[in-house]
């Protein structure tokens, strides 16, 4: 059984991508980052880095005790080996797939990340910053856009790891001061994702999530995001 520590961000969507593509039996434990509960002693001996997500696997497959693994890419790595999908075999394919990987968690979604706190979040508007973070966001959906040129999707024929990395922090284009029609191949690849049932099942997972608030009209929020 996979405990999933979960949150219904980006990198929270990531994980529930993956459990549903795969059927692997999963439980949710909430983690409201709002309400500042990924500090808890608790949660940090999972997640020292005070990030969401986290799992624990309570299964693994070398029969011993449980393991537990923070960063949304090392779990999707973890996942793709413990159930051999989404991730190829072949040293070609793997190495591909595990270089857009990285993309996404050092590049992709971090500056997108910064894009979304300047433009709707940062308590004064700063110009500067708002600017960069936008250019820099305008640079990686190129980046992507010629990425697939050509191709299905992110490593080629096949849906994977990169691919569920990526999406979730495309979900907010408008909200990044993106039209998805400057990229038709990011338009084309956004909608194929979105239509799998998989995928919609997993965000129909944040519906379910009680506690969720509007972080922009939230102080404790703001505070425990942004002030810790």
């Amino acid at each position: 059984m996979i405990e999933l520590h979960y949150w219904p961000t980006p990198n929270g969507h990531k994980i529930t991508l993956f459990l549903e593509e795969t059927g692997l039996p999963y439980v949710i434990k909430p983690v409201n980052i709002g309400k500042g509960e990924q500090f808890e002693p608790a949660y940090l001996k999972i997640s020292p880095n005070n990030r969401m997500p986290a799992i624990v696997d309570t299964a693994p497959t070398d029969g011993g005790a449980s393991i537990s693994v923070f960063e949304s890419g090392a779990i999707l790595q973890y996942l793709a080996e413990k159930t051999g999908r989404f991730l190829p075999a072949d040293v070609r394919g793997r190495t591909t797939v595990m270089e857009w990987l990285f993309w996404q968690v050092g590049g992709l979604g971090p500056m997108l990340g910064q894009n979304h706190h300047f433009n709707r979040y940062a308590p004064e508007k700063i110009p500067y910053a708002i600017d960069r973070y936008l250019r820099e966001t305008k640079r990686l959906y190129g980046v992507l856009d010629q990425r697939l040129q050509g191709r299905d999707f992110i490593a080629g024929t096949e849906y994977s790891i990169a691919d569920m990395a990526a999406y979730p922090w495309t979900v907010s284009h408008e909200n990044q001061g993106i039209d998805l029609a400057d990229y038709p191949q990011v338009q084309r690849w956004f909608a194929q994702i979105r239509e799998r049932a998989a995928t919609q099942r997993a965000y129909a997972i944040a519906d379910t999530v009680e506690g969720r608030v509007d972080i922009s009209k939230d102080d404790e929020a703001r505070h425990h995001l942004f002030g810790r």
